[in-house]
């Protein structure tokens, strides 16, 4: 294959939703957190609606009573202990989607440098990297614990810093609409996703420049 590598190209995965399907563990984890704080669980669907956000901004959507902090907070914590227990327990699963590996191989063959811009927490997307071996593939990780929640363009920023790219040359790969604004906000394509959790039409109202119902559609994106 024929690719012009002298200019530098960066891709941006989201990971919940775009590179590995973890609805299970998220709607487990936010279930226990309400139960445990004798609150009625959130609906299946409205938990995959918010699955991309910062956890605080999720949870604080999903609240009846957002004025409540201090619930906010304790529903916070209740998902962060539920997330530790889950991920000890045998059935705990986030598997990557079907030519998510296939597509990080053809783009690293390619010499396209990759990150990861994630509502998770640094240590949880750390798992999930040690999880599928995927570490020699990004070379920028972007989360919550030093960036506001997206849509805020600060993680492409902060990612076309680190790999020295413009917004040009830099794609964001996400399932939500969360994504596609927070590559609009930076400046970059956004390329939607139509296996996650937000539906097509939310993709492209958000700003998608590309919709892909498959892996195998996003080299050609990338290096036309």
């Amino acid at each position: 294959m024929s690719v012009d590598k002298s200019v530098l190209k960066l891709v941006v995965f989201d990971c919940d939703g775009t590179l590995v399907d973890s609805q299970y563990n998220i709607i487990n984890c936010m279930t226990s957190a309400f139960n445990a704080c004798g609150l009625k669980e959130p609906k299946d669907a409205d938990v995959r609606s918010i699955i991309g956000l910062n956890l605080d901004q999720a949870i604080h959507q999903l609240m009846q009573d957002k004025d409540d902090l201090e619930l906010l907070g304790q529903l916070v914590d209740g998902y962060k202990n539920a997330f530790r227990v889950q991920r000890l327990e045998p059935d705990h699963q986030e598997p990557l989607y079907a030519g998510a590996l296939d597509a990080l191989k053809l783009l690293d063959d390619a010499g396209t440098l990759m990150g990861v811009a994630t509502g998770k927490s640094l240590r949880g997307l750390r798992a999930v990297i040690d999880m599928h071996d995927l570490n020699q593939f990004f070379m920028t990780l972007q989360t919550p614990d030093h960036n506001p929640g997206k849509p805020h363009p600060q993680m492409l920023e902060k990612a076309m810093s680190d790999a020295g790219t413009d917004p040009a040359n830099t794609y964001m790969i996400g399932d939500t609409s969360y994504d596609m604004m927070l590559a609009k906000n930076a400046g970059c394509h956004a390329i939607g996703v139509s296996w996650g959790y937000h539906d097509e039409e939310m993709l492209r109202e958000s700003g998608a420049d590309h919709l892909i119902h498959n892996y195998s559609e996003l080299f050609g994106i990338v290096h036309p």
